[in-house]
């Protein structure tokens, strides 16, 4: 009987012999061709099938998902739209198992990411793994162990990396052609709504294999409508919407900043307002991260302008991007490029960009020639970004709960703050939120130190040690030794 622990005993022999054969690396198949599985097929899994079938030197294999209803549906897209049929695998394992699969596309939940990664990696896989790269701090660098131990190539799903208009964008911002960056503001506005609240639990789908769906997240009972991609608005398996959408902003924010190492602080305040809904993550959110003296922040809004208005909120005309203030204008844009704007508000120069479209090609580059710099996005830069939502998240959920007053105080101190907090509440008013009742959640001051990857000062910074690193059920536990 082919038990975990044999399982991972055989992928790592596996992996160990995979590594000494170097000259068998990015051959692939007899063609040439790196032979691919795509795994999680909703979401960001239908796109990188995609993405697998027009790339040049790569060959869709096998689709694996533990819905057997999503994986039978994918496949015959796949065989009607390219004239292909795959393999359909529920088994994850099974699939690792497999010689004739080089890399494994990982689009699963959040919580997946890191254990289904390192796992690839001891079968000798190479691996592109969606955003967040994992679900906490501690997994991550567990997974950057493996990458590097078993010799593996890793690319993070962060494509904005491979944007043209962006690659020609920041390194002109960086030379100083605006004069000095004065702030850096991250921007998600998403047109979201509530995801209900049931009375009784949510029993999943007859054709979820539920066991493996939860994996290393805790079993808790769901009170939402829909099981799919609403696991985002639960701590269990997602990250709310700044560490959904969020990590891609981040990443632009590190990328325009120089790719400097974590912030040294954070904050957050922010609340889920309007929806009384099964969500505890937050649908407004403020944060803010310190690297160096250049202030940033980070702007989560969820609602629709009004209830009765299916539209979207934003900020000088842009819901999903950053803006880079600097001396001399404003740089406003994000995947597909951006504009520059003197202070005046005059546009002085466009970058327009092609929304990554290389991404997914530069990670079957990188497998053929085991050089991490033809990667668009390495799995360290993936971490480091994905780390930072994390770390104000924390902030967030260290915090309690408190009046509108209070939050008022708090970003008083602090202009760009309180700016934020006003248009924020001036948008709630729109929802007629009373505040006697509903209240906002004030994260904590934190101070983080990099190198241990642990928070060591600010309020309630024990309490936020403790979201460092989840909890696991027993059989699926992201392994400490790799």
């Amino acid at each position: 009987m082919q038990t975990r622990r044999n399982f991972l005993r055989n992928a790592t022999l596996a992996a160990g012999s995979f590594a000494i054969a170097k000259s068998t690396w990015g051959q692939g198949s007899a063609n040439g061709d790196i032979r691919c599985a795509v795994v999680g097929l909703n979401g960001r899994g239908k796109s990188l099938i995609r993405d697998v079938m027009r790339t040049d030197g790569a060959r869709l294999v096998a689709l694996c998902d533990v819905d057997t209803a999503v994986l039978d549906e994918r496949a015959a897209a796949v065989e009607e739209e390219h004239g292909i049929k795959v393999d359909k695998v529920r088994d994850y394992q099974k699939l690792l198992e497999r010689k004739d699969i080089d890399a494994v596309v990982i689009c699963t939940p959040n919580h997946w990411h890191a254990l289904q990664t390192i796992w690839a990696c001891q079968a000798g896989k190479d691996v592109y793994v969606e955003k967040p790269v994992c679900h906490s701090i501690w997994e991550g660098r567990r997974m950057m162990e493996a990458a590097s131990k078993y010799n593996r190539i890793v690319q993070a799903g962060l494509q904005n990396r491979s944007d043209i208009g962006l690659g020609e964008a920041f390194p002109w911002i960086q030379a100083g052609n605006m004069g000095e960056i004065t702030m850096v503001r991250g921007l998600c506005y998403k047109n979201r709504k509530g995801i209900g609240k049931r009375d009784t639990p949510l029993t999943p789908p007859s054709t979820v294999d539920y066991n493996t769906w939860l994996g290393p997240a805790k079993d808790e009972p769901m009170y939402r409508e829909k099981f799919h991609y609403d696991w985002h608005w639960s701590w269990n398996t997602g990250n709310g919407d700044i560490g959904n959408q969020g990590p891609h902003e981040w990443d632009l924010i590190r990328w325009v900043l120089g790719d400097p190492d974590h912030p040294t602080k954070v904050h957050s305040f922010g609340g889920r307002f309007g929806w009384n809904d099964a969500g505890v993550t937050p649908n407004m959110q403020i944060a803010s991260a310190q690297w160096n003296d250049i202030p940033v922040l980070f702007e989560v809004c969820d609602l629709w302008l009004k209830p009765t208005s299916n539209a979207a909120a934003n900020y000088k005309g842009n819901r999903i991007g950053i803006v880079v203030t600097c001396e001399g204008g404003e740089f406003r844009g994000g995947r597909g490029g951006g504009i520059v704007y003197d202070n005046g508000g005059k546009k002085v120069q466009a970058f327009k960009g092609d929304g990554g479209f290389d991404h997914f090609p530069s990670f079957i580059r990188g497998v053929n020639s085991r050089k991490e710099s033809d990667l668009g996005c390495t799995l360290e830069t993936g971490f480091m970004s994905s780390c930072v939502p994390f770390m104000t998240n924390a902030s967030y959920k260290a915090g309690e709960a408190v009046s509108d007053e209070t939050v008022k105080e708090y970003a008083y101190d602090n202009g760009h703050v309180f700016e934020a907090y006003e248009r924020f509440r001036k948008h709630l008013g729109d929802w007629n939120t009373d505040f006697s009742k509903e209240k906002w959640t004030l994260g904590s001051s934190l101070e983080f130190n990099g190198r241990r990857e642990r928070y060591t000062g600010g309020d309630n910074y024990r309490e936020a040690n403790e979201f460092v690193k989840s909890d696991y059920r027993k059989e699926f536990e992201v392994p400490a030794k790799v």
